[in-house]
């Protein structure tokens, strides 16, 4: 079963093939996952295989951390272009989530103030106040919506709580332009059932959501690394370019990563 698990609080950086020279921030503990979702497709494993022992970093670890990582890369010499928010589960639902933007915006301008801050989620606290005004704040608010279907959410992105798909596209469509939607595309099974989303029975349904969303921009991608269900298969790059040119049609800016 694959497992990368993401030191904590900070790890990096790493070359990401969307945002460039990353340098990444942990929120969940670094011995397990902490998630909202459990993807069949999660590079960090199932949730139920890596239960955590140790706690989320502080408030206090986390800009300390981020402070002395951002001053050994000044001394080498290779700023990061992006500070990410990722690892081992989701980061909004961190109960500090949004005084430690705040801490990580300013360490960004005193150290590396070209720098974007971004932040990967899976978009299930975005109606939360607090995170919604932290997320307003970043330069990338990259928020995951792989499907409106929600037999295909179930089967593929396995929320472990409530998770009400119109009420989801209506959190994410109130960032408009302040957000990017970011989507998983894929082929295989995962218990027997098909996970291919690629063709227009769900692609142009999640299009309508995307187009009512407007987000500034829409990142789609597949497959990259192990996954711990091994009956996914990549997406081909002809199918991402065909949803590519469908998004881009519809006046929405769009890239797609192979």
């Amino acid at each position: 079963m694959a497992t990368i698990l993401f030191p904590s609080p900070i790890f990096g950086p790493v070359r990401s093939r969307r945002l460039g020279i990353s340098l990444g921030i942990n929120l969940m503990p670094a011995d397990g996952k902490l998630c909202t979702f459990d993807c069949v497709y999660c590079e960090c494993g199932f949730n139920a295989a890596h239960r955590p022992t140790q706690s989320r970093p502080t408030r206090e670890e986390v800009a300390q951390a981020l402070e002395s990582k951002l001053q050994q890369m000044r001394q080498e010499g290779e700023l990061p272009d992006v500070l990410t928010f990722a690892g081992n589960g989701e980061p909004t639902g961190h109960p500090q989530f949004a005084e430690i933007i705040d801490d990580t915006l300013r360490l960004r301008d005193a150290f590396c103030p070209s720098a974007k801050v971004s932040v990967l989620s899976n978009a299930t606290f975005v109606a939360r106040p607090k995170v919604k005004e932290a997320l307003l704040k970043v330069d990338n608010n990259i928020l995951k919506l792989d499907t409106v279907d929600s037999k295909y959410i179930t089967l593929v992105n396995r929320p472990t709580g409530t998770y009400d798909i119109t009420n989801i596209v209506k959190s994410i469509g109130e960032f408009g332009k302040n957000c990017i939607v970011q989507t998983m595309f894929m082929k295989g099974e995962s218990n027997g059932q098909s996970v291919d989303n690629t063709d227009d029975k769900y692609v142009l349904p999640w299009l309508e959501a995307v187009k009512k969303i407007g987000p500034k921009q829409v990142m789609i991608y597949t497959i990259d690394r192990e996954t711990p269900d091994h009956g996914l298969r990549k997406a081909s790059p002809e199918e991402l370019n065909r949803i590519v040119a469908l998004i881009e049609a519809s006046g929405i800016p769009a890239s797609a990563s192979y």
